[in-house]
């Protein structure tokens, strides 16, 4: 992402309401111009609903929608200038993929200088589906629909792109091929772009941020790497990668915490409250030695290609560890350094 300050989307206490059932709460977000956010969590927390409340399909409740810097709380779909694509792509199956394409293009005006036709040939060109410019949606594969619903919704130049889900359809290799290709169209042609995923994996391969959804809330909103790296919530801890998350006490002297009588000396003061969640990423976790071991044992184990997933108890928790080794036995010791230790505030 470039280092421009403009705001391309911003939502301020927005609350969304489907009947007397709240379906956001309060949200407030900031999306920079040009930025790649991508809205994760898990299926019915409100991350769709967020999108389609910028889109103009959801009425907010309450709170204001800005695109741009401008007010569009109560501006329909068509007049916020926005590219969407939906799950299910949402092409017309009666008219050709150069067609479709073009639809937009009935109602408004191709960017630039460009005539309909040259824009049309342009995004086919970009989204790779040129060659199909005569066929109907229904003998396109799934990855070329998506590429066609991704042409149209960008023909008209919106000032913002939103994506709902657009590769959950898809099989696993092509969902990875797939959003590389859009992360690269979003940065040529430097759209805002605002993506909803319940898959971590993709939110964290190709975000510039991330906002994490629960229950109608935005929990934390950061690098995927900080998230990832330094989650602020419980939910987030164990929501966005794996992750080992234990409830804790912190000792009396404040340098150290207790897990089920085993104590933790850490190399900074956790927060001072005595109730606390802490957490272990299974890549920090080793089968041998660290500044802090467990005796635990194997219950399962996954050869994962590249790596085995090691599933284990201890003081009956479920522990995963993910090593380049095999463990010899059922009985192991599990060593982690106490830097690699995440220490969360009650909430």
């Amino acid at each position: 992402m470039g280092e421009s300050t403009e705001t391309g989307v911003e939502l301020e206490d927005v609350s969304v309401s489907f009947g007397d059932v709240p379906a956001l709460s309060d949200v407030t977000l900031s999306v920079a111009e040009g930025e790649f956010f991508t809205l994760v969590g898990p299926s019915g927390c409100g991350k769709t609903t967020t999108l389609r409340t910028i889109a103009g399909f959801e009425t907010p409740a309450s709170g204001t929608v800005r695109i741009g810097g401008r007010d569009v709380t109560g501006l329909p779909p068509e007049q916020r200038d926005v590219g969407i694509v939906f799950q299910n792509y949402a092409l017309f199956p009666h008219m050709t993929v150069r067609e479709n394409v073009a639809y937009s293009l009935q109602y408004r005006s191709a960017p630039g200088d460009t005539d309909s036709e040259e824009r049309v040939a342009e995004l086919l060109e970009l989204v790779e589906v040129a060659d199909l410019a005569d066929r109907r949606p229904e003998s396109l594969s799934g990855g070329q629909q998506q590429r066609v619903a991704l042409a149209r919704a960008l023909a008209p130049g919106p000032d913002v792109l939103l994506l709902d889900e657009p590769l959950s359809a898809l099989d696993a290799r092509l969902r990875e091929q797939l959003r590389l290709e859009v992360r690269e169209i979003q940065r040529e042609l430097g759209i805002t772009t605002i993506y909803v995923t319940h898959d971590q994996a993709e939110a964290l391969a190709i975000s510039d941020r991330i906002g994490v959804v629960n229950d109608g809330r935005i929990e934390q909103i950061g690098t995927p790497e900080d998230v990832y790296r330094n989650p602020a919530t419980r939910f987030v801890a164990a929501f966005v990668g794996e992750n080992n998350v234990f409830d804790a006490r912190v000792d009396g002297d404040n340098q150290s915490l207790t897990i089920d009588n085993e104590r933790i000396d850490l190399p900074q003061s956790p927060p001072t409250r005595s109730d606390v969640t802490v957490c272990v990423r299974p890549e920090d976790i080793h089968l041998g030695s660290g500044e802090v071991t467990l005796s635990a044992t194997v219950v399962h184990v996954e050869f994962l290609g590249d790596a085995y997933r090691v599933h284990c108890t201890w003081n009956g928790h479920s522990i995963r560890v993910r090593t380049q080794r095999e463990p010899d036995g059922e009985d192991v010791t599990l060593g982690f350094d106490a830097a690699d230790v995440t220490v969360i505030g009650a909430e």
